[in-house]
Formats: structure tokens, C-alpha cells, sequence
């Protein structure tokens, strides 16, 4: 299985995911014509569209792509399906329901907070999280409630570490601005802005970055962290993993 990252709008990125026959699905396509132009620079077919969740800057380019290439698989989440939330959805997925692609099969986590029908797909080592996992960071707390955000971000933090992340946007950069103020003196986070910095530079994406890495400068995965702890603490958190999340959480809001 190929993965081919495609920017979108300003700083939004969908992913064509391509087996070995040449047939693709596509992963939150926030508008058509920069996948159209992927689709037909790779010579791919496209037989299905993912959704992580029903934001009009992930789902804008549904209707087009199916206008253009006939019956399309749309799947999203049951919450989803149920609310009509997704442009011609055509399935409802709940974690644990089966999946596959390319040979591969497709796990299934959902993970409200940012929304309420925010789901991963997890296939060959790569996990598509959409907003709810960020490199560096993680989504705002829009649908659902801080302790409900942290226990989804603990499903994510429980994947292999040479799991892959590829989300919703390009906000590394600015992410790790955030880290550091909330660890300061990070070796491992100074390193990483270096590393952001250099791919950036080069007009790279910065997805496809590991699990591991993430757990050791990713504040919104490291609540037990004492460094994140005493930052928390300090913004009035008390010792609950939520609390200590939340408080994070609202300091990004206001970075």
C-alpha cells in the first residue's frame, strides 16, 4: 500500500491510499481538485472516500468526487450516519467493525472529543486521525469534554510506537511552539522544532512522523509526565488525567 499526502485549502491535508492494482481510497478530502489532480497523476482508480469526521474542511470535496466518478463507498461514523452529518455517507462504522483494504485490515478506533463522531482508521502501521491527534499537539474540544478528549487521545497513545500519524493539518510547527512553553528545556522538543523546521523548509509535509516521537514531546500525551503535570498544575489542574489534559488544553486555546 502506497500513501500519497495531498494539501489542501491552506493547511489541510487528505490522503490517497493506493494497492497494488491501482484502486484508492481517499481520507477526508476537504476539496476535489487537488485529489483529482493526485488521482490522475498517480493513474489510480477511486472506489472509496474515508471520513474521520463531518467538518466542512474534511468532507468539502465529497460531492464533486462522486459527481465525477460515479458510486463511491462513503464511510464515516455511526454518530455520523445517524445525524446526516456527511455528505452521501452510505456507512455507518463503530469500532471494531470490519474493514479492509489493500490486503490489509482496518482498525477501527472511535475517538470523540473534538466531535462527537470522530473515528481513526489504523491500516499497516499508519493511523488517520483526523483533528483529534496532531503532530506535536491535538484538537480543540468542540462536541465532547476534556476528559472525554484525553481518554480518546489514551486509545491513540496505547498504538505501537513505530505507529505513523498522519491528521488533519500542517500545524507542527506551531505546535511544538506550545510544547516548549509547557516543558521548558526539552531536549527532545528543541530537536524536533529543528526537524519541523528542516522539513518545512524543504516544502515537505511533516506527517508520517512516529508514535514514539510523539510520546515524548506531544503534551497532550504526556498528562502523566511530571514536567506537563506542574504545568497544569500551575494553570489550576487538579490530579485527574482529565483535569491535568483540560488545563493544557485551555492554555492552547489562548497560546
Amino acid at each position: 500500500m502506497r500513501i500519497v499526502t495531498i494539501p489542501c485549502l491552506s493547511d489541510n491535508y487528505a490522503y490517497l491510499l493506493i494497492d497494488d492494482a491501482d484502486r484508492a481510497v481517499v481520507v477526508d478530502p476537504s476539496e476535489a481538485p487537488p485529489v483529482e489532480a493526485a488521482i490522475e497523476r498517480e493513474g489510480v482508480t477511486l472506489s472509496a472516500i474515508w471520513l474521520t469526521h463531518h467538518h466542512w474542511d474534511h468532507v468539502g470535496g465529497i460531492e464533486a468526487l462522486c459527481d465525477a466518478h460515479g458510486e463511491l463507498e462513503v464511510l464515516g461514523s455511526a454518530y455520523d450516519l445517524d445525524k446526516g452529518r456527511i455528505p452521501r455517507q452510505t456507512r455507518g462504522l463503530r469500532e471494531g467493525d470490519g474493514l479492509s483494504f489493500a490486503g490489509h485490515d482496518v482498525s477501527l478506533l472511535e475517538i470523540p472529543g473534538h466531535t462527537l463522531g470522530a473515528i481513526a482508521y489504523i491500516i499497516d502501521g499508519c493511523v488517520f486521525s483526523g483533528d483529534t491527534l496532531f503532530i506535536a499537539g491535538c484538537g480543540r474540544v468542540f462536541e465532547g469534554d476534556m476528559p472525554m478528549m484525553q481518554r480518546s487521545l489514551a486509545k491513540l497513545r496505547e498504538l505501537p510506537g513505530e505507529t505513523r500519524i498522519y491528521c488533519g493539518h500542517e500545524y507542527t510547527q506551531g505546535n511544538l511552539k506550545f510544547a516548549a512553553a509547557i516543558e521548558p528545556g526539552s531536549a527532545a522538543i528543541e530537536a524536533r522544532a529543528k526537524w519541523a523546521a528542516s522539513v518545512r523548509d524543504q516544502g515537505e509535509p511533516t506527517m508520517g512522523a512516529k508514535l514514539a516521537d510523539e510520546l515524548d514531546t506531544n503534551p497532550f500525551l504526556r498528562w502523566d509526565a511530571p514536567e506537563v503535570i506542574e504545568s497544569a498544575k500551575e494553570r489550576g489542574a487538579s490530579d485527574d488525567a482529565g483535569s491535568i489534559f483540560g488545563a493544557i488544553r485551555t492554555a492552547k486555546d489562548k497560546f
